[in-house]
């Protein structure tokens, strides 16, 4: 996607919500999730247009890439 495609979405995006935080009139703390939300949803945009979502969603905490986990390779307990 070309940077001045994705540079341009986010000036709309924050010029509508700056719109709607100013114009419309709602509670404080409505306006503050919706923001979170539209943030949220910017953010998740972002990453997939930049090709960082798939990266993320294929780490794994805790043991290291290529590798089974240790519980995968354990030797099973004799319960005799």
């Amino acid at each position: 996607m070309p940077l001045i495609i994705l540079f341009l979405t986010l000036v709309v995006v924050g010029v509508l919500l700056w719109l709607v935080n100013r114009f419309i009139p709602v509670q404080g703390q409505i306006k503050g999730i919706l923001n979170g939300v539209v943030i949220s949803m910017v953010v998740l945009w972002l990453l997939r247009a930049l090709g960082l979502l798939n990266y993320l969603t294929q780490f794994r905490a805790g043991h290291r890439a290529g590798q089974p986990l240790a519980s995968a390779t354990a030797a099973p307990i004799n319960q005799d």
